[in-house]
């Protein structure tokens, strides 16, 4: 469990390290300059979240990091930080289990003595959840925003 522990610290550190040299924000202006209307908002946070899941190996990584670097844009387009919040957990905390090397993956694998690529085919709603998030944004449906006067006081 201590190998596990040292790799979220060490997620951590990298995310800060990231953050307080400005690259996330350089990434993300890279990232949402092609985002042009919601439903492509949310697909480039959801695969945001998947990048990170299989590239930095960490689960935590894969919520705050896209958390942070998108938080602001949400905000500037009127929409309500659980329209974030579910975009995150519906693409970067259930994928997560998919990936053989994440903490997840490796936990889930250990745990069950069934090899990931060996449930994988089975765990629909982790395959699922983040097309739905996408599919939902892209129409609109319960993508809630601010009003006028809420937006100003928040």
């Amino acid at each position: 469990m201590l190998n596990t522990v040292w790799l979220i610290i060490c997620a951590m550190i990298f995310g800060g390290t990231m953050e307080s040299c400005g690259l996330l924000r350089r990434i993300a202006t890279e990232i949402i300059r092609f985002a042009r209307s919601t439903g492509s908002l949310v697909a480039s946070t959801a695969a945001t979240c998947v990048f990170f899941n299989v590239t930095a190996s960490d689960q935590y990584m894969a919520i705050a990091v896209p958390g942070r670097m998108y938080a602001d844009t949400y905000r500037q387009r009127g929409l309500k930080p659980e329209v974030l919040s579910r975009t995150l957990e519906d693409s970067g905390t259930v994928t997560s289990v998919l990936v053989p090397w994440n903490t997840c993956g490796a936990t889930q694998a250990g745990v069950l003595g069934v090899a990931t690529a060996a449930y994988a085919p089975y765990t629909f709603f982790c395959l699922l959840s983040p097309f739905m998030t996408m599919l939902f944004a892209f129409f609109n449906i319960r993508i809630h925003r601010f009003e006028k006067d809420e937006q100003k006081n928040s």
